[in-house]
């Protein structure tokens, strides 16, 4: 029976700690103890309790996160998350597990994840295989410089811009640097269909469809001949 991976958030920053509650909510072998603002608060926390690893920023205020990784118990593995690539060096130094760069994916995170079970099998029996991952109800996508929460259920349809996406809203468009295959891995097949190289949509949105266009919002998207057996197959069985 595979052992439970107790961990805690060490960010300054809200925005950040957020994420990466998602990200770890959705493998069911994680146990996030706590999520800690500061060094000091995460200090009180692995002096009384067990953990196994710590999701570490780096650049924060009056104790950094290197500083903090030099001073705790060698036996808590470290994965840096951090904006700055130049602090690589010195994160590998602390024999880091991995050093994740803002803003992180859920399928990097998993990564580290999975590299920090890979370096500790004979005491956590999970492999990436078995971990168990929850789809969210909602992503987060930087735009505008900020990273902006979008609920699954507000989506209309979605369209891609070479290497960024228009993601249509009920009540706004939000565009962010993203290619259109990575964003259709994070979403359910379920709920949202690709009807198109360039476009995928909310099922729940479609008005009305024939063998060439689908309305969504006042809008035909065409169906492109590539995707055309599996979309109307799709479509007619709902």
């Amino acid at each position: 029976m595979s052992k439970t991976i107790h961990c805690i958030i060490v960010d300054d920053e809200p925005i950040a700690r957020e994420i990466l509650e998602n990200h770890l909510n959705k493998i069911e072998t994680i146990k996030i103890i706590a999520s800690c603002k500061n060094a000091m608060e995460a200090f009180n926390v692995i002096n009384s309790n067990r953990i196994d690893v710590i999701f570490l920023d780096i650049n924060m205020p009056e104790i950094s996160g290197l500083s903090f990784a030099k001073s705790i118990n060698k036996n808590i593995k470290i994965i840096f998350t951090t904006a700055y690539r130049e602090y690589a060096v010195d994160g590998f130094d602390l024999k880091a597990v991995d050093y994740l760069l803002k803003p992180i994916s859920f399928e990097r995170l998993l990564q580290a994840v999975n590299k920090f079970l890979n370096e500790n099998n004979s005491v956590y029996t999970e492999s990436k295989n078995e971990l168990t991952i929850e789809k969210s109800d909602f992503i987060f996508v930087r735009s505008d410089r900020k990273m902006i929460k979008i609920n699954f259920s507000d989506i209309n349809y979605i369209e891609s811009l070479g290497d960024y996406l228009k993601i249509h809203l009920l009540n706004k468009t939000i565009i962010t640097r993203e290619t259109i295959s990575n964003m259709e891995v994070k979403l359910s097949k379920k709920e949202f269909i690709r009807i198109h190289r360039s476009f995928i949509l909310s099922i729940s949105k479609i008005v009305s469809f024939t063998n060439e266009f689908v309305e969504v919002s006042k809008k035909a998207i065409p169906i492109s001949r590539s995707y055309k057996k599996d979309v109307l197959h799709k479509l007619q069985d709902i």
